[in-house]
């Protein structure tokens, strides 16, 4: 069984993102070995916020977020500038690296202001899931239901259309 880590920076509100949340976990538990990792982001201010504050709060958060990635995984991270794949690509793309000998698929979420480059640069791919820009939460939901669809293609299942 293939494990599957998620570190995300900060926790979903309760409500309709939570409860979908809370659904795609529950459908992946039997499919393989999943972990999501939630971090606290950095508070920043709300008033004279700028991008020197903006990078200090990325780069501590980096900090975390490397320190939870599991030993021999492939990482992935979710950033605008990632390539956009069909969900057969990201299916093949997991089953693959299975093959490959990695022992974990790691898909890192960032906070609201994105990730630090540090954490970019020690990732194996760079994954967009649209051109849109969505809310962190948001992709939280959208990332858990795209592997779910990727192991239900992967196990030849009905979901997938």
């Amino acid at each position: 069984m293939q494990n599957i880590t998620i570190i995300a920076m900060g926790k979903v509100q309760k409500g309709f993102l939570s409860d979908g949340c809370n659904e795609y976990i529950k459908r992946l538990k039997p499919m393989c070995n999943f972990k999501l990792i939630e971090l606290d982001d950095e508070h920043l201010p709300e008033k004279n916020l700028n991008q020197t504050l903006i990078d200090k709060a990325l780069e501590k958060e980096s900090v975390k977020i490397l320190a939870n990635i599991p030993k021999q995984s492939f990482v992935i991270t979710l950033c605008i500038e990632g390539k956009q794949l069909s969900s057969e690509q990201l299916a093949e793309t997991i089953a693959q690296k299975g093959v490959e000998g990695y022992s974990n698929i790691c898909l890192i979420i960032g906070s609201s202001h994105g990730l630090h480059e540090k954490v970019k640069a020690a990732s194996q791919m760079r994954l967009s899931f649209s051109k849109m820009t969505f809310p962190h939460q948001l992709a939280r939901l959208i990332a858990l239901e795209q592997i779910y669809r990727a192991l239900s293609i992967n196990a030849g299942s009905k979901y997938h259309k």
